[in-house]
């Protein structure tokens, strides 16, 4: 029988909600204050007049309501005209100019304690054909698409780090510049087999963490001494479920959970054409995620029916 649940916080997570759709919410007066660059940057050429930050809340205005350029552009400047407020909005060309260099921090709230990290990729499809002309014609070299690469609090869910790669990258090859930007301490990394390589567990283990990847059913020990060795031995003492219960391995669906939360919201498409825009529309959602997480997330227990 399913479990049921109940809410402890039902006014705050319902408030927070409700915030997922006010526009003044996501357009704050911070951005707005700071929405004019006022001081020269004393290079050469013209300079920026719109400031990152209005870049930012451009772009997050167009992921979160799924709007193209130009009709993102339009929707601002009749907000502002609602609002009273006197200022320009940038074009949708300027935008996307200043978007690929954009920096996009992702905000997570700090914490004392070491971190359990999970980690995953999932493939995100670039503009190209449509479905029919696949099935009919085959895929061309056109049609591809861009993997997420998500290291994930398993305790908060928020997305600590993410780095975006072509699909021919392997997952292996990211996992050690994700783990190197995130602050603070690391307890744990699980990943799934992909993970199971020994520059993996090399580089787990030169963060101080304990690494739970599964191996291969028929997997041997490596010879020099590794956790892999020690998971291998306890999976054959008590089984490879009991493992993953033990170890916290099936946390990692946290990860699975917050890419899906993303194909939902913003779907699994990329409106931009350029490699470097299109890792900052992925940041900007990654960041809404973050945003969206941290006000209104539920705290429920389970309730026991007799």
């Amino acid at each position: 029988m399913k479990q049921k649940y109940r809410l402890k916080n039902w006014s705050e997570y319902n408030q927070g909600l409700k915030n997922r759709g006010s526009l003044t919410f996501w357009i704050s007066e911070e951005a707005i204050s700071n929405w004019i660059l006022t001081e020269k940057s004393g290079k050469k050429g013209a300079s920026n007049y719109f400031s990152s930050q209005a870049i930012l809340t451009f772009l997050m205005v167009k992921s979160l309501f799924n709007l193209p350029g130009r009709q993102t552009q339009g929707f601002i400047e009749s907000l502002f005209s609602l609002m009273n407020i006197d200022l320009p909005v940038p074009d949708h060309s300027t935008v996307s100019r200043r978007a690929r260099k954009l920096e996009v921090v992702l905000p997570v709230n700090k914490t004392s304690k070491g971190r359990h990290v999970v980690v995953d990729s999932t493939g995100v499809k670039v503009y190209g054909e449509g479905e029919w002309k696949t099935r009919q014609h085959g895929i061309s070299k056109r049609r591809t698409w861009q993997k997420l690469h998500l290291a994930i609090d398993e305790e908060t869910g928020e997305i600590l780090v993410a780095e975006v790669s072509t699909n021919d990258c392997h997952d292996g090859d990211i996992l050690e510049s994700l783990l190197e930007i995130i602050d603070g301490d690391i307890e744990q990394v699980s990943a799934d087999g992909a993970y199971d390589k020994r520059k993996c567990y090399q580089t787990i283990e030169a963060k101080g963490a304990l690494a739970i990847i599964p191996p291969q059913k028929n997997a041997r020990k490596w010879e020099d001494e590794c956790q892999r060795n020690e998971n291998i031995d306890r999976i054959q003492e008590i089984g490879r479920q009991e493992w993953k219960q033990e170890s916290g391995y099936h946390r990692r669906s946290i990860c699975e959970t917050t890419m899906f939360r993303l194909k939902t919201i913003f779907t699994g498409k990329l409106s931009s054409r350029d490699f470097d825009n299109q890792a900052v529309e992925l940041f900007v959602k990654c960041l809404l995620l973050n945003i969206m997480i941290q006000t209104s997330k539920p705290d429920s227990y389970i309730v026991n029916e007799e």
